[in-house]
């Protein structure tokens, strides 16, 4: 794998090289993963705009939301005409020197600009060339724009999620897109793996679509298996019984009972013992088929308390329960802080900010100290200078031409994004 500028601590993907050419949520989940894992990972972007989430806002920080500043923290940012011949070739050179692509295009799109994997597997042919798209890179779909809100439409999920009866409700994060980002850095992953084996790259492809069918696990295999098409149950579960959200005195508390042994756990906690003898409770089975009578009767005592009373209860006893945060309670919870995820970055422009960093936690090499999100074209002289080996004029030349872009990381920034 080639060198990078990345810190010195060891790393799992020390010195491997990634051309990210995504934007939005599902690449830079990606290839943010790869960059926490210690990966020089270089952000190409469009001058004068750059990735769409610059401009999700508010809140902002400087020019960029912070949409985009959670999500690209550890990069370097070139802003590269993609359009243009000698933006193309800025490309195709740079994957000489690299390990990794990850693009996010629809199909066709990068075999138009000359960059298709046929094409980039000539220049190197250990490159693991990472495809993300909606519908897939074939079928009668794979042409058609997607997000996140469309693919849990069609693939699902927002079928199974809401209140019985209630209007369709999506989730309140992108989950498709994020489970796609996870699928495509294991797949990357996995196909470095190979490489290390075989010297051979490969064509990884993930989608938007095939991540929600894989994420429908338990509501697919139900349908597929047994013919049962799911429904939305609100905060309960279809298959386990009483597993849900219950009012408390001054909110809502949520209690679960995966199992016969933590039911018998919970009815002791609530004073209700002799619920573990009833014959509509004793099993799972008999829980779910009576599950409005054992939810009315939970109900009942659970508004008798505030849901402090009974997290502190229920958790001494060993009976799952939690109580349903809102972000401000959660960032103040002792667990969240204690697993140290939240790390402040330093801009050099507009001062310091929190981001939530990687969830990994390795014994030998760990993930890099979060660095803030690049501004748009802040490396392309570096970038350039460093791994291509080009002199000043010639760069000089191709920022004038408006084939790249740079900015220093400290320069005002007058433009589109925030400001």
């Amino acid at each position: 794998m080639k060198q990078s500028k990345q810190n010195m601590q060891q790393t799992s993907l020390k010195g491997a090289r990634v051309i990210d050419l995504t934007r939005v949520v599902a690449g830079p989940f990606s290839t943010t993963i790869l960059a926490d894992l210690g990966a020089d990972v270089i952000k190409a972007e469009r001058p004068g705009v750059g990735d769409d989430s610059r401009s999700w806002g508010p809140p902002f920080v400087g020019e960029a939301s912070s949409y985009f500043l959670g999500l690209n923290r550890n990069r370097r940012s070139i802003a590269i005409d993609l359009q243009s011949p000698e933006g193309a070739q800025i490309i195709r050179d740079l994957v000489k020197h690299a390990d990794v692509l990850v693009e996010s295009f629809r199909p066709g799109v990068m075999e138009r600009l000359g960059l298709g994997y046929e094409t980039l597997r000539q220049i190197n042919p250990s490159l693991v060339y990472c495809a993300i798209s909606a519908y897939g890179q074939t079928g009668p779909y794979k042409s058609r724009p997607g997000y996140d809100l469309m693919i849990s439409a069609m693939g699902g999920l927002m079928s199974v999620t809401g209140t019985p009866g209630g209007e369709p409700v999506k989730t309140g994060v992108a989950l498709i897109d994020v489970c796609t980002g996870l699928h495509a850095a294991i797949g990357i992953l996995g196909a470095l793996y190979h490489r290390q084996a075989t010297g051979e790259g490969q064509r990884v492809d993930a989608s938007l679509l095939g991540s929600q069918l894989a994420m429908l696990i338990n509501v697919a295999s139900e349908y597929l298996i047994g013919g049962s098409i799911a429904k939305p149950q609100g905060s309960a579960h279809a298959n386990v019984a009483p597993y849900q959200a219950f009012p408390s005195k001054d909110g809502w508390v949520l209690m679960g009972s995966p199992n016969d042994k933590l039911f018998g756990v919970m009815c002791d906690a609530l004073g209700q013992p002799q619920w573990k003898h009833d014959p509509r409770f004793v099993t799972n089975g008999d829980r779910v088929a009576h599950r409005e009578e054992l939810v009315a009767l939970i109900s009942d005592v659970t508004r008798q308390h505030p849901t402090d009373y009974w997290v502190d209860l229920l958790s001494s006893t060993g009976a799952p329960v939690a109580p349903i945060n809102t972000m401000d309670k959660v960032f103040q919870n002792e667990q969240v802080q204690h697993l140290a995820q939240v790390e402040q970055v330093e801009h050099p422009l507009f001062g310091s900010y929190p981001v939530v960093t990687s969830a990994l936690r390795m014994s030998a090499t760990p993930p890099v100290k979060a660095a803030p999100a690049p501004r748009l074209g802040q490396h392309s002289r570096e970038v350039l200078s460093e791994v291509l080996g080009w002199e000043d004029d010639q760069i000089e030349k191709l920022i004038a031409a408006g084939v790249i872009e740079f900015r220093e990381a400290g320069e005002p920034f007058q433009g589109k994004n925030g400001s």
